[in-house]
């Protein structure tokens, strides 16, 4: 027998659109999808953009402090007690709320959730696993995007079985294969931190190499990208700024002469319809891995559409027990 809707804590405080739009999104979340939802943040700015009366599905919850996004993220943690961040990471915590989400300072998100939801035994810190969009495919994941910069080769290793574990749960991936990012697919590529990391992985099911940037958003390589969090941040951000150059290309294209004006009458409908997969605001967000709770960090700048979107993945995200698994993983192998 199926158990109760997720109760997903929302921080209504946290992005560069909120609350206005983080309340839409969260209010749309709880009518359209199977969630309870938990919105977290300051009342007397919550209250005006809430219906008379207030959703069965949804609930407020006061928090008077706001991290901003240029914050130093641990100090502002630690001295912004009664944060929204903090907040729902403590509700997740005392199992008031199973997930939580946020698009505010993704520094003090990660802060947050090890604070409060604590990282797995044995795991130093997080990683951040994005969603890389392949056509006709299951998304990749690539791990670390961005919560160590400078990783050891061992911390890595423990990167790739818990982006393994979550591949699996997440996208019913059997047996997900794994790619260390390298500057070429020889073993002997890359820097110290890449070949030795490549050694410990030989030992690892699934490992299939390393892999190159050209492999991204390709089916059939590799499911599990790992690298560190810089390299990952980097890759993600060149990622994002090719797609949107091509956009742009193609609706140039599109407009430079009448013919083109006509023909795109009846080619851009579908390419809009393919291209939705590289739309961040579908993706929901990435998935914070290594702590002792679901917590999705979703986009800075996302609208109504991408916090609704978030709800799902961290809804999705509990309803496939995804912490317990990558749990498992990390403690199977160690």
């Amino acid at each position: 027998m199926a158990g109760p809707p997720p109760t997903v804590a929302v921080d209504a405080m946290g992005g560069d659109r909120a609350p206005r739009e983080i309340v839409a999104g969260a209010l749309t979340a709880a009518e359209h999808l199977d969630v309870h939802v938990l919105l977290v943040g300051r009342i007397e700015e919550l209250h005006p953009l809430l219906p008379d009366p207030l959703p069965s599905r949804v609930e407020i919850r006061d928090a008077r402090d706001v991290i901003a996004m240029d914050d130093e993220p641990v100090s502002a943690v630690r001295k912004q007690r009664d944060s929204s961040i903090l907040v729902c990471a403590r509700a997740v915590r005392d199992g008031d709320a199973d997930a939580t989400v946020s698009a505010g300072n993704t520094g003090a998100i990660t802060a947050a959730a090890v604070l409060r939801m604590k990282r797995f035994r044995g795991v130093p810190s997080p990683a951040i696993a994005v969603p890389i969009p392949v056509p006709g495919d299951h998304p990749q994941v690539l791990v670390d995007a961005g919560a160590v910069v400078a990783p050891s080769a061992e911390r890595l290793v423990q990167f790739a079985r818990m982006g393994a574990a979550y591949a699996s749960a997440r996208y019913g991936i059997d047996a997900p294969t794994i790619g260390l990012l390298s500057n070429g697919e020889e073993a002997g590529k890359g820097d110290e931190l890449r070949k030795h990391t490549h050694e410990l992985l030989l030992e690892e099911p699934g490992f299939v190499g390393n892999v190159e940037g050209r492999d991204f958003m390709h089916a059939g390589r590799a499911d599990v990208i790992v690298t560190d969090g810089f390299t990952g941040n980097v890759a993600l951000k060149s990622l994002e700024g090719a797609l949107r150059s091509l956009a742009s290309l193609v609706f140039d294209v599109l407009d430079a002469t009448p013919e083109a004006r006509a023909a795109s009458k009846v080619v851009l409908p579908k390419l809009l319809e393919a291209a939705e997969i590289y739309d961040p605001e579908v993706t929901g967000g990435a998935v914070l891995l290594g702590v002792g709770g679901v917590c999705v960090i979703s986009h800075g700048s996302s609208s109504g559409r991408a916090i609704e979107n978030a709800v799902r993945v961290a809804a999705e995200c509990v309803e496939s027990d995804v912490v317990a698994r990558m749990q498992e993983a990390v403690s199977r192998a160690g």
